[in-house]
């Protein structure tokens, strides 16, 4: 949200610097995430002066240039080649001289430098309109009014003014804030709290408001109060639609609100200063009624933005007797709001409510000003002073006249949230006693009303813009947040006890592991829950979790993998030249069953480019199967799980070519890692190999926080070492020769490894070579070599049975 630094100096009278408002927005709870400045006029017109054209001459050598001689106040002329057709002696024009940048309308700001055009020195440019943005005339140079002085400051004459623009994170409860009159109240709050200031907020009167022709020329019907507590409108006649003037243009621009005409910019500068959204209907597609309610579910209707749209029976339609006009607290038809034709209007300033318009909004992906406002909580008490404000406004920039008596139908009175709170509770929170003095004047120039005070408690009536007070603890925050959290003085000493817990912690757990990966150059992603449903198309996943009312198009279920993310995540990494990827990700993801929903905790790892960083002696091999698998077995490791059983994987949708599933005890699935399908991965946009490894986090925590350590003394007995080389089929992996060595012997072997693989002409076609070592050991004696052998005779006579193995 935007909020204009000289718009909010209109409310409330203050001498402070941007910053030091900027400082106070953000103690108040509306934290100002960034502070811009803003110029009418691109770069303001720095440096650019009026300059009179002394005289002027043909160029020698070009005849459609010109040599000119401007007085810019200095104590020389200055010399310039000009080639615009119109140049004269005697013009007043703007002259950029050399240092100083200019802000063309279309394309990039230049610097003017000391030049020599065919062979004659110029020392500036005179300026067309479009090459200071102050326009897009360019038949020729600007030719100002006479009179103006010699050596006067473009940024005077053309009256360019400069304003900051905060730019605020809001929290979804402060709609209060959502306005300049909302942000001058904080600031003129803690103002008073924290220095000797006595002004008050100067909001707009609408005291002279007045009716110019009492009657009900149209009937106004809600058939929906639930939906619509609050419905209010007028009737405004001849009026002429037209450009808004400079003033009321400067401001909503500033803000980034572009003008369209003067009464669609008025409901846009009331919506930004009092915080009330309005509509204005075009009285030739009003008719003879307005009635606020539901359509049938299913109905089309086309919006502003030229879409058509599916209504739901829960939309709340303004519609006129035959059809539906606008989507009430939404967006506009595309019919019925006001053009350059438009001569009479109905004026609309509604309160809809936050339930209705949240699910609308995001049920139709139409995120607009009037429906942000609305879904926070609107203020059912700005109604009617946000009509009259905008009703007056009209008057004067557009003329016509108010014909009807204002429409307000408002059945059932908002009633104001009463709050006691305890003096003590009061303390409690807060840490510390604060004079109850300043608490109430806190919260009466929040505007909350005092309704009874005494030694125990105080209660208070809340304000209509604050509906998200409701209790004790809201009002704390309100004191707190005006007081100041800084202010809170800090106890002298602070007591704990230390506790000791025998058993492995799983936060530790997952720290060591996060230590371990960022010491091998992992990076850490944390990614957003929601992924895009399209994604699911790629690998066919049918148990997704959809989400109802969702905000974005693009982020419409629980991610079921967080495959979704990461890969979104290695593309957004490529396509900004980071190539060489290796990330880790602890996360959720969301499947549903027949039994309900169910979620997963997951350790995501995904690695791609390079194996290494590049530099002058490093090996640069690309990353591969058995890079990941050397990280995903260094993490069983670390997590303590020793027991563990690894089978190939055929049927998981997205892995492909060489993967793999680790399980533990009881046959739990702790790890499924391979390389992603290139199909899959050129869906996410992503061209290059990607490895992923996705844990069963909370089956491998389990494992981890009951594992028993067991220590033993380093073995007195040497080991022996064999090596066998095997002629297999390619199709033939490693784990095959893994299982078969497991089942062989247990007691002796206690390692088995592949230390070469060859592939080549010289060999038969189908097959290839294994270089195996196996390392032998008896904790209680010296092996011989007949109890080695007889273990290799077996070694070798299972691999030639069951694999068809050759010894080389």
């Amino acid at each position: 949200m935007n909020i204009s630094y000289n718009w909010l100096k209109d409310y409330l009278n203050i001498d402070l610097s941007p910053e030091k408002v900027g400082e106070i927005l953000t103690d108040t709870g509306l934290e100002v995430e960034g502070i811009e400045k803003y110029e009418t006029v691109p770069g303001g017109l720095s440096g650019l002066v009026i300059g009179h054209v002394k005289k002027v001459e043909k160029h020698p050598d070009a005849d459609k240039l010109n040599i000119t001689q401007v007085d810019i106040g200095t104590e020389e002329l200055s010399q310039i080649v000009c080639g615009a057709p119109n140049v004269a002696e005697g013009q007043k024009v703007v002259v950029a001289t050399p240092g100083n940048t200019i802000h063309p309308a279309e394309g990039e700001p230049f610097k003017i430098k000391k030049a020599k055009i065919r062979g004659v020195e110029s020392f500036g440019m005179i300026c067309a309109e479009d090459e200071i943005g102050i326009g897009n005339g360019h038949d020729g140079i600007m030719v100002l009014d006479e009179a103006i002085s010699t050596g006067t400051l473009a940024a005077k004459y053309f009256e360019v003014d400069t304003d900051y623009i905060f730019e605020i994170g809001l929290t979804p409860n402060r709609a209060d804030g959502m306005s300049h009159i909302g942000c001058a109240k904080e600031v003129a709050a803690f103002l008073k709290t924290h220095e000797a200031f006595a002004e008050e907020v100067k909001e707009p009167s609408v005291a002279d408001f007045a009716i110019d022709k009492a009657g009900s020329p149209i009937e106004v019907n809600v058939a929906i109060p639930e939906a619509c507590p609050r419905y209010a409108g007028l009737v405004i006649e001849n009026i002429q639609v037209a450009e808004s003037p400079k003033w009321l243009k400067e401001r909503i621009e500033s803000i980034g609100i572009r003008s369209i005409n003067n009464v669609v910019d008025i409901t846009n500068f009331v919506l930004w200063e009092m915080g009330q959204a309005l509509h204005a209907f075009d009285m030739d597609k009003v008719g003879a009624k307005v009635e606020v309610k539901h359509l049938t579910d299913g109905t089309t209707f086309k919006t502003l933005d030229e879409e058509e749209r599916k209504l739901s029976a829960e939309d709340i339609m303004i519609c006129n007797d035959k059809e539906g006009m606008c989507i009430g607290g939404v967006f506009g038809g595309i019919d019925s709001g006001v053009s350059n034709k438009t001569t009479s209007i109905f004026l609309e300033s509604a309160y809809f409510h936050p339930t209705y318009i949240r699910k609308t909004s995001t049920r139709h992906g139409l995120r607009t000003d009037a429906a942000v406002r609305y879904e926070k909580g609107a203020d059912i008490n700005m109604v009617l002073p946000a009509l009259k404000r905008a009703a007056m406004l009209i008057k004067e920039l557009a003329g016509g006249s108010i014909v009807s008596d204002i429409y307000d139908v408002y059945p059932s009175t908002y009633q104001n949230a009463e709050i006691t709170m305890k003096w003590s509770y009061c303390w409690k929170l807060i840490g510390q006693v604060i004079e109850e003095e300043k608490v109430k004047n806190i919260l009466t120039t929040l505007d909350f009303e005092i309704l009874s005070n005494s030694a125990e408690s105080i209660t208070v009536k809340v304000p209509t813009s604050r509906p998200d007070v409701t209790r004790p603890a809201d009002l704390v925050e309100e004191i707190l947040r005006i007081f100041g959290f800084n202010n809170i003085e800090l106890p002298g000493s602070f007591n704990m006890s230390l506790t000791y817990d025998g058993t492995v912690n799983k936060h530790t757990v997952k720290h060591q592991v996060s230590e371990a990966l960022v010491a091998n150059g992992f990076y850490e992603v944390q990614n957003n829950s929601l992924t895009n449903s399209k994604h699911i198309e790629t690998i066919e996943v049918k148990d997704f979790v959809p989400i109802l009312n969702y905000s974005s198009a693009d982020l419409d279920i629980l991610r079921p993998d967080l495959l979704f993310s990461n890969l979104d995540t290695v593309r957004f990494n490529l396509n900004h030249k980071n190539k060489d990827l290796k990330l880790f990700e602890f996360g959720k993801s969301y499947r549903k069953s027949t039994e309900g929903y169910q979620e997963f905790e997951n350790l995501a790892i995904t690695l791609v480019g390079k194996q290494e960083v590049e530099r002058w002696n490093a090996h640069h091999q690309d990353v591969d199967y058995y890079t990941l698998k050397g990280y995903v077995h260094q993490m069983m490791t670390k997590l303590g799980v020793q027991r563990y059983l690894v089978e190939e994987l055929n049927d998981q949708a997205y892995l492909f070519g060489l993967s793999y599933i680790i399980k533990g005890r009881e046959d739990q699935e702790l790890v499924k890692f391979g390389r992603i399908e290139p199909s899959v991965a050129k869906a996410f946009g992503v061209d290059q190999p990607v490895y992923y490894a996705n844990f069963n986090w909370k089956v491998a925590l389990d494992v981890a926080l009951n594992q028993k350590m067991k220590f033993k003394g380093i073995a007195k007995y040497p080991a022996t070492r064999r090596d066998l080389a095997l002629l297999i089929d390619k199709g033939i992996s490693f784990s095959q020769i893994e299982k078969i060595a497991s089942k062989v012997d247990k007691k002796i072997l206690k390692v088995i490894d592949l230390f070469d693989v060859f592939e080549g002409d010289q060999l038969p076609e189908g097959k290839k070579s294994y270089a195996v070592s196996f390392v032998f050991q008896d904790e209680n004696k010296t092996l011989t070599d007949k109890e080695v052998d007889k273990v290799m005779n077996q070694l070798i006579d299972r691999c030639q049975k069951d694999l068809n193995a050759q010894l080389r």
